[in-house]
């Protein structure tokens, strides 16, 4: 199938207009309409109804979109691969939550231009699902995910494993629930963060990233959950103070990728990501890396 076809159909659903569309990808609304009509044609179903709002999916094509995204990351990350620079052996994909970027994730860049330089790197930032479907369909070779779901043909690999700690800016290590600062950490301290903590099911701010939350909280002033590695130079200055009693939470760090796709690139890879593991517990002492 054409990839410029799967990439209007996704630009279409995303927009929910034909005329939007074609803005951006820089066509006539004429040519988005046949490549739809082409499409259709070739999936003998109608994937978008048509009406005076916009275009809105059918059955058949919310269905296509996992797969449309599928074919065009596959697409990308074919061509790469097949155009390295001179002086370039291989290529690999790699992508990450948010939050373990730093500093996880751009030591690994480092170490990997120190030592595989002649390895060509693709990094990618986006949400669990969409990595996990990344990995699973082929455009991502590994995905660092903090305790990621178990999904079929898909290996998790420890990387290492932190603790999620209660803290606060209170002078005596007290929660204050009225300046309680939720961050999302995924749905298992979700579920656990609300059995330990019913009363606290619906703070007054919300943060889904832990960076921004800690910004927050040392300016503004409170208490929440955040990793024992990033908070403990907080802890030694004072500025914040451990949560007397406060239960503490697992957060393992994990490499996914498909054992079937398993080759030299990718164990390089892993290697990698387990000496920079290493590497945070012996400077930090906030992650603890696996035996």
């Amino acid at each position: 199938m054409d990839i410029g076809l799967a990439r209007t159909f996704l630009e279409v659903a995303a927009t929910g207009s034909f005329i939007a569309a074609a803005e951006r990808l820089h066509l006539t609304q004429t040519a988005v309409s046949a490549r739809i009509r082409l499409l259709e044609d070739q999936l003998g179903r109608r994937l978008f109804v048509r009406n005076k709002a916009g275009a809105r999916l059918t059955a058949s094509g919310e269905r296509f979109v996992g797969h449309a995204t599928t074919l065009v990351q596959v697409w990308e990350r074919a061509r790469q691969h097949v155009a390295l620079p001179p002086g370039i052996e291989e290529g690999v994909s790699v992508g990450s939550e948010p939050s373990l970027w730093h500093p996880m994730l751009a030591d690994w860049l480092i170490w990997m231009r120190r030592v595989c330089p002649e390895i060509a790197l693709r990094a990618e930032v986006d949400s669990a699902q969409r990595l996990l479907d990344g990995v699973q369909g082929g455009a991502l070779d590994l995905a660092v995910l903090y305790n990621p779901p178990q999904r079929p043909g898909l290996v998790a690999e420890l990387l290492a494993e932190e603790r999620l700690v209660m803290v606060t800016t209170d002078p005596d290590g007290r929660l204050d629930r009225a300046r309680y600062v939720s961050v999302d950490w995924g749905p298992a301290f979700a579920a656990n963060h609300e059995a330990a903590f019913p009363e606290l099911a619906h703070a007054p701010v919300s943060i889904s990233l832990g960076p921004l939350a800690l910004t927050y909280l040392l300016a503004v002033g409170g208490a929440g959950y955040f990793r024992i590695g990033v908070v403990r130079p907080f802890l030694a200055d004072g500025r914040l103070r451990l949560v007397e009693g406060a239960p503490e939470f697992s957060h393992s760090a994990h490499a996914v990728y498909a054992p079937q796709r398993e080759n030299e690139t990718l164990a390089r890879v892993r290697a990698g990501l387990r000496l920079v593991a290493a590497e945070e517990e012996r400077h930090h002492g906030g992650v603890h890396s696996p035996p």
